[in-house]
């Protein structure tokens, strides 16, 4: 074969894969509704799996233990949210409250605009105005937008459990059909993949509720310890957004430093947060993770952020939760195939230096 050739066929895989992702990004993003019920089911079922059959081992019925492991999940789900719900309206009842603070403390903005940076109160009244009247006429807009994901919300999360019974009721029937899609020489190689998927995945969320419960409670205690009001809601809200590497602390300490600034008038308690957060994610990145998530999905920061981008673009927050396992999948797939250790290098953690 001469250069020329193999440069041509060269090109044509790379089409060929440039093709493949332009296609499956629009059936994601077209089809996400279907997808994504279906996402969370199959992550919950490699959840629940490995309990399923410890229980059909000691002599349970098969639905028996499905249905019990998901009645405790949703159960406990159904706690944490209405604890969230519950603090969330504690918050909304003290909104006059922050409101008046909150206009007395842009009032001492406008005069250090006004004072040091030199922007006249009529320029920056002029600009709340006009910043006032776009959100107003986008605001039928946002609610709309807000109706139409509740409902799709509410109906993804009847369909979800509905979905994980299925699919671990039936799994020697999915298994068969993953089978016969491949080669008959490549079943053991599938199962095998298949079991180290579950096995991981099992692992590493088991490992990460350990987490987001430990940092949660340590956020809680350290907020309620400053004064900062609502310290559940914010300290349980910084937990999960914790799952976004370096940007999620960030996030999630923005409404609880603006509760602190509002509340007090002071900059020592913002600086109080801020200290909290910093200490909970050093011992949440060089101690609680460690020793929680013994079993990583071992897929590199650059991809795991190009993961919850995309994902986002896609799913919205669901694609931010789902394609990080995605790629964790991926990746296990990769180095347990001999032709895609390319791959597996690009989104592991260790290469050659």
């Amino acid at each position: 074969m001469d250069a020329h050739t193999r440069s041509h066929r060269s090109v044509l895989s790379i089409v060929a894969v440039l093709q493949l992702l332009v296609f499956g990004g629009l059936t994601l993003y077209s089809a996400r509704e279907v997808f994504v019920p279906i996402s969370f089911a199959v992550f919950i079922s490699f959840v629940l799996y490995p309990i399923c059959a410890w229980m059909e081992r000691k002599g349970t019925g098969r639905l028996t233990s499905i249905l019990i492991n998901m009645s405790i999940v949703t159960l406990l789900l159904a706690a944490v949210v209405s604890l969230l719900i519950q603090q969330f309206l504690g918050f909304v009842n003290e909104w006059p409250l922050f409101k008046h603070r909150l206009l007395y403390s842009l009032g001492d903005l406008q005069i250090f605009f006004d004072d040091v940076v030199g922007i006249s109160r009529d320029q920056q009244d002029l600009w709340l105005s006009q910043l006032a009247s776009q959100s107003a006429s986008d605001f039928w807009r946002v609610l709309g937008n807000m109706i139409s994901g509740s409902a799709f919300s509410l109906v993804m999360m009847a369909l979800i459990p509905i979905y994980a019974v299925l699919i671990l009721y039936y799994r020697h029937i999915w298994v068969e059909v993953l089978c016969r899609i491949f080669p008959d020489d490549r079943r053991n190689d599938i199962m095998r993949i298949l079991r180290l998927s579950i096995d991981a995945y099992y692992n590493f969320i088991k490992g990460m509720a350990i987490v987001y419960l430990v940092v949660g409670i340590l956020n809680s205690v350290g907020l309620v310890v400053i004064g900062i009001p609502h310290a559940i809601l914010f300290g349980c809200i910084a937990a999960v957004l914790t799952f976004i590497p370096y940007v999620g602390i960030i996030v999630g300490s923005l409404l609880p430093v603006a509760m602190a600034w509002i509340t007090y008038d002071s900059i020592w308690y913002p600086v109080g947060v801020v200290g909290v957060f910093s200490l909970v994610q050093y011992l949440e990145a060089n101690l609680i993770f460690p020793l929680a998530v013994s079993n990583r999905l071992n897929v590199n920061t650059f991809v795991m952020l190009v993961a919850i981008f995309t994902g986002g673009l896609l799913w919205g927050v669901s694609g931010m939760i789902l394609f990080v396992p995605f790629a964790g999948i991926l990746k296990l797939i990769a180095d347990n195939s001999p032709g895609l250790k390319t791959l597996s290098v690009a989104l592991g953690t260790k290469g050659k230096d």
